[in-house]
């Protein structure tokens, strides 16, 4: 039997996806399976043993193209509910092709079925969660085990996996034992919190008798020195690889996060984490994409940067943390 599995979008929904893939790989232990990624999200799967073959569709190749190539495989499943995923899996005319789109997403859903001849409808829908506080969306976790289930899986692995080594743990070993681990990332200076504010907010956080370790992307330099020329941290970390991210999150007491992909590395290393998600679709947020399988808070962003909402901000983070430590 051969399977292919596609999910071709962003880092931190592929770790979602580990469960998935774990649970085709275990459900049909005989099979050969291929899991397509892009070049940006390939790091997380380069490792993982649950899949045969690894690819990556070059950037700017056509998804059709590119699934014409895998035909007569046995079984294809999209995991992203994306036109590229979809066409990509279409294409490849396997017997069971199956797929998932959005409950409202009425076009989405008329073009799946050209592409898969399983089709699963998410609840997930912004506008629905907002509108009915009380609506209930399954995380993403959730979801993508039920998309297998409907591709004939039956033997469910629910953990997620990133497998890091001992190479990776010893090249953070400079790093403070037990700290709290706060990821600085572009929403931390959006709509809801300042730069002012989370250098106050990192103030705190380095107050509470664990070190602050403060990483960050070179899309933040430009912010970063701020952090430095306060001294707020005990060490900043820039543009670490993939691994020895992940790593340094490993050794954090806690993990404090804007940013959904620095949240799904911090559950898969199994640690404590406070996710700050936007005050818009905060229902929908807080419930698909909350931290999996670990001890967390989530925390509603301001809608407006007053220094009493900034202020009760920075305090509920600061109060999870204790929580969570």
């Amino acid at each position: 039997m051969r399977i292919l599995l596609s999910r071709t979008d962003r880092i931190g929904d592929l770790i979602l996806s580990t469960p998935a893939i774990a649970t085709v790989r275990a459900s049909f232990p005989q099979a050969h399976v291929t899991m397509v990624t892009s070049s940006y999200n390939r790091i997380v799967m380069e490792r993982n043993r649950d899949v045969d073959e690894l690819v990556d569709i070059p950037p700017g190749a056509k998804p059709s193209a590119f699934g014409a190539a895998y035909r007569g495989y046995d079984l294809a499943v999209a995991l992203a509910p994306r036109a590229a995923d979809l066409q990509l899996v279409g294409a490849t005319r396997a017997t069971v092709r199956v797929g998932y789109t959005y409950v409202r997403r009425l076009i989405a859903r008329a073009t799946a079925r050209l592409y898969v001849n399983r089709l699963m409808l998410s609840e997930a829908d912004p506008d629905l969660s907002e509108r009915y506080p009380g609506r209930i969306v399954r995380h993403e976790v959730e979801q993508l085990l039920g998309l297998v289930a409907l591709a004939g899986a039956t033997e469910v692995r629910p953990d997620l996996r990133l497998d890091l080594t001992d190479a990776d743990r010893r090249a953070v070993d400079f790093v403070p034992a037990d700290p709290i681990v706060m990821h600085l990332a572009p929403r931390w200076l959006s709509v809801g919190s300042t730069l002012e504010s989370t250098i106050e907010l990192a103030r705190r956080l380095s107050d509470l008798g664990s070190p602050l370790v403060m990483t960050y992307a070179p899309e933040c330099d430009d912010v970063a020195g701020a952090f430095a020329r306060a001294g707020v941290a005990a060490l900043m970390l820039r543009g670490l690889p993939f691994y020895q991210w992940a790593a340094v999150f490993e050794r954090a007491r806690c993990v404090v996060t804007v940013d959904t992909g620095a949240t799904h590395v911090a559950s898969a290393v199994r640690r404590p984490t406070v996710v700050a998600f936007e005050h818009r679709f905060f229902r929908l947020s807080s419930q698909e994409w909350a931290p999996y399988g670990v001890p967390n808070a989530v925390v509603r962003k301001p809608a407006d940067e007053g220094d009493a909402s900034l202020a009760a901000f920075r305090e509920e983070i600061v109060a999870a943390v204790r929580s969570l430590t």
